[in-house]
């Protein structure tokens, strides 16, 4: 089968950052589902990992954590999917990605596609969907109010991949007002399309720019990037009580600032369950499927943004290197082999 893959992690510049290479057909046993996949999207992951974590010598190491595709094949302990269902899901980061023609993935993290939406839109969607759920409401808890702040949750990079699923997840499951922050008139006119009710710009000083706003501490605070950047800025502008959010991977972050607010701290990695295939882990499936229904109700819509195709490495090094450049907007799907 096709497959996009590297032996030595580094630039995305290298002429193997990224190569076209050929493996063999995997077989699904157990509770894997084999998916022959459609389209694929890129993540900040990706380019993470391919810059840092080469493989053992002689293997080659597949990226690839958002597909959306047909099961060509099921394990024998397979209950909830059989062969022709269309799918989508994030995978897991301990096991090869999917960018390749075919794709083993436990059957627990995999919803069903949405019906409404092309291959290439539902790729869009799976790990950020998957991240904002779980922060949002697994970690971050927004339906549970927070004593005298604000009913409201600032959103740190509203315009990016997670943020731009965040916005919409909070409008349509909550009631709670959404502070976004994007710089660019671009980014702002997107959020705004997404349903933020405010935008800041994440250039200039926050606290100042959400107390301008007048609706008074926000409650929460989810962060998806440069969190040590903005530290300082969150500290001061949460409610006390507050609860607070982060993704991204600072090199060093002092949470000092957030004890006399009492403020609580959450991480958020969408593999966790997989990871350690935790007692919960269904429960990605189970939220993919409500995204799905979600999507098809009308109620949110795909953080598609451009389409590359067919999938190969070329057309991934230019998604790679678009996220790098830290100009992205949405979500990038590369479709097709």
């Amino acid at each position: 089968m096709k497959a996009i893959g590297y032996r030595t992690a580094g630039a995305i510049d290298s002429a193997k950052a990224l190569e076209d290479i050929e493996l063999p057909r995997p077989k699904a046993t157990g509770r894997d589902i084999l998916v022959e996949v459609a389209a694929i999207s890129v993540n900040p992951v990706d380019t993470k990992v391919r810059r840092r974590a080469s493989p053992e010598a002689g293997e080659w190491k597949i990226l690839g954590w958002d597909a959306v595709g047909r099961v060509a094949e099921i394990g024998e302990a397979v209950t909830t999917f059989k062969p022709g269902d269309e799918v989508f899901y994030a995978g897991s980061i301990t096991r090869p990605g999917a960018n390749s023609q075919f794709h083993l993935v436990d059957e627990r993290i995999v919803g069903h596609k949405p019906k409404s939406l092309s291959n290439a839109e539902a790729a869009a969607l799976p790990l950020t969907a998957i991240t904002a759920w779980e922060m949002l409401f697994d970690r971050l808890d927004i339906r549970r109010a927070v004593p005298g702040a604000a009913n409201a949750i600032l959103i740190v990079g509203g315009a990016g991949g997670v943020g731009s699923i965040a916005i919409q997840l909070v409008r349509a499951l909550t009631d709670v007002t959404v502070i976004a922050t994007a710089s660019r008139p671009e980014t702002q006119d997107w959020v705004r399309e997404l349903g933020a009710h405010h935008v800041v710009d994440h250039g200039k000083l926050i606290a100042e720019q959400v107390a301008a706003l007048g609706i008074g501490a926000p409650a929460f605070v989810f962060s998806t990037t440069e969190t040590q950047r903005h530290l300082d800025e969150i500290v001061e502008l949460i409610a006390p009580q507050g609860r607070f959010g982060l993704i991204d991977d600072p090199e060093a972050l002092s949470i000092m600032g957030f004890k006399r607010k009492a403020v609580s701290i959450h991480w958020e990695l969408m593999f966790t369950r997989a990871i350690f295939e935790t007692p919960d882990m269904g429960e990605q499936g189970k939220l993919l499927d409500e995204v799905g229904e979600l999507i098809d109700a009308g109620k949110i819509r795909t953080t598609l943004s451009q389409v590359l195709r067919p999938i190969n490495a070329e057309n991934l090094k230019q998604a790679h290197a678009l996220i790098e450049s830290g100009r992205a907007k949405g979500k990038i799907v590369l479709e097709g082999f």
